[in-house]
């Protein structure tokens, strides 16, 4: 097959008039002129962790040398050259800084839409999302994150939506599509005890033929002949750091590694092959937080399961696999300083996150009980006045904070401030950037990618790779 000829005539072709699309998405301009040098992708799979600044990526690989005296496995394998490796523009149709929903609907659609929409344009323009294609084309498909399954990163995968909000319509558009596996957080959109609706959507599932795993075991007993609904949390599930320090968390839910092996597992054997989202999302949620406890920790858990993949796709020989985030986040980063290094190497002793030592504090808390808590949790001895400090906010004193899942308006913020003196890491802002971000690919079509792309040019090396039309 001539796929430069295909890329041209099949994808693009389909996609409309340059009216449909204001980015006139120009094959010479992207430059894929790697085309025909490696065999068609049978499988991709696309791992994104969610608000990876390149900070965040630095300093698990930091992390893991100085504790474990190896690199992470993303950063080995630029050492070792054995991935093509880009930068991305991550803009969306209304911002130069997106958010989740429409960076990942760029992927899913292969236009900008704007920030807080899923695959629905900026005049109300309906994008088939690349899963429902690669579906229609005969691959399984699914989805698996860290946060809700119905949350933005991976709905702009699947569906469309005006809104990323509208997660509990999400849990029933998934339904009806009918994809392969989907796991994750986000009880609370299918539970009828806890949808405003009291809809049972984990009866409608079973209806359907899925098989609802709610616990590690349940999952690893699934059959592979029946989709999976896995739903380990209320909401989110919990952050990596607070899942190793509670038996109760690591018998009963999977890490995103073992997410990774099941799907896989599930699907690979589809005849025409799959296509997998494996998203760390909260490593977004830890840089909202400014908790680095929290980022770092599911950073690292993210890079667990990019060996998973990579082994896979190493040994299947047909297999595409993607790495890189939708945007960065609050851009933290080592901060020079004579303390630094034994600053740094703190952190390997932290035991929970600022989430979880915030909410240990009560009003009634004395400085003595805030000390008591952050040096069990932070092996960090922090100071009376500093311990008042943060025990303000919650007599009264001070305001409470707000930020993006902040929802108890715990003082993420200043509590971060107070942490940089002992573990030397800062943070520019609790919110989105505008980075261009790392992206990397492995396997069949990785050598499509060149050095700077943007980030609707992923939807077409996808289809381009997997030699799937653009025509649904």
């Amino acid at each position: 097959m001539d796929r430069r000829k295909f890329f041209r005539n099949g994808s693009l072709a389909a996609i409309g008039s340059t009216v449909l699309n204001p980015f006139k998405i120009d094959v010479e301009s992207i430059g894929f002129d790697g085309i025909g040098k490696n065999k068609k992708a049978k499988n991709i799979i696309f791992l994104v962790t969610d608000g990876m600044s390149s900070g965040t990526l630095n300093m698990a690989d930091l992390y893991l040398n100085r504790k474990m005296g190896r690199s992470s496995n993303w950063i080995q394998l630029y050492k070792d050259q054995r991935v093509a490796r880009a930068l991305m523009d991550t803009a969306s149709a209304n911002s130069i800084v997106t958010d989740s929903a429409a960076g990942c609907s760029a992927w899913g659609a292969g236009f900008r839409v704007n920030n807080g929409s899923l695959n629905v344009g900026p005049n109300g323009e309906q994008y088939l999302p690349i899963l429902q294609k690669f579906k229609a084309a005969g691959k399984k498909v699914g989805c698996i994150t860290t946060v809700p399954i119905t949350h933005a990163t991976p709905a702009g995968f699947c569906i469309n939506s005006d809104s990323r909000n509208s997660q509990p319509q999400i849990a029933e558009d998934y339904l009806k599509i009918g994809f392969d596996i989907m796991m994750g957080g986000g009880d609370k959109y299918f539970n009828p005890e806890k949808r405003d609706d009291n809809k049972d959507l984990y009866t409608a599932y079973k209806n359907k033929g899925w098989q609802i795993a709610r616990t590690t075991k349940e999952m690893m007993q699934t059959t592979n002949n029946k989709p999976i609904l896995g739903v380990f949390g209320e909401d989110a599930m919990p952050y990596s750091i607070d899942r190793r320090s509670s038996d109760k968390l690591t018998s009963t839910t999977p890490t995103l590694a073992e997410m990774t092996n099941k799907a896989i597992n599930h699907m690979k054997d589809g005849e025409k092959g799959f296509v997998l989202q494996v998203e760390a999302g909260k490593v977004d949620w830890g840089a909202h937080s400014n908790d680095i406890g929290a980022l770092l920790y599911d950073q690292v858990a993210f890079d667990d399961a990019i060996k998973v993949a990579i082994d896979f796709a190493e040994e299947d020989g047909e297999t595409l696999v993607i790495i890189t985030t939708d945007h960065g986040n609050a851009n933290p980063g080592i901060i020079y300083g004579k303390e630094a290094n034994d600053n740094f190497d703190s952190l390997q002793k932290y035991t929970q996150t600022n989430e979880w030592v915030l909410n240990q504090i009560e009003p009634t808390s004395s400085v003595a009980r805030v000390r008591e808590i952050v040096e069990h949790s932070n092996a960090t001895a922090i100071t009376e006045e500093e311990a008042k400090t943060i025990l303000s906010y919650y007599t009264g004193t001070f305001g409470k904070q707000g930020g993006l899942y902040n929802y108890k308006k715990v003082p993420f913020e200043t509590y971060a401030q107070i942490q940089k003196k002992y573990n030397s890491v800062g943070w520019i802002s609790m919110n989105h950037s505008g980075d261009f971000v790392e992206l990397a690919m492995f396997g069949p079509g990785s050598d499509l990618l060149k050095p700077f792309v943007k980030n609707t040019d992923l939807h077409y090396l996808m289809l381009e790779a997997a030699e799937v039309e653009n025509k649904f």
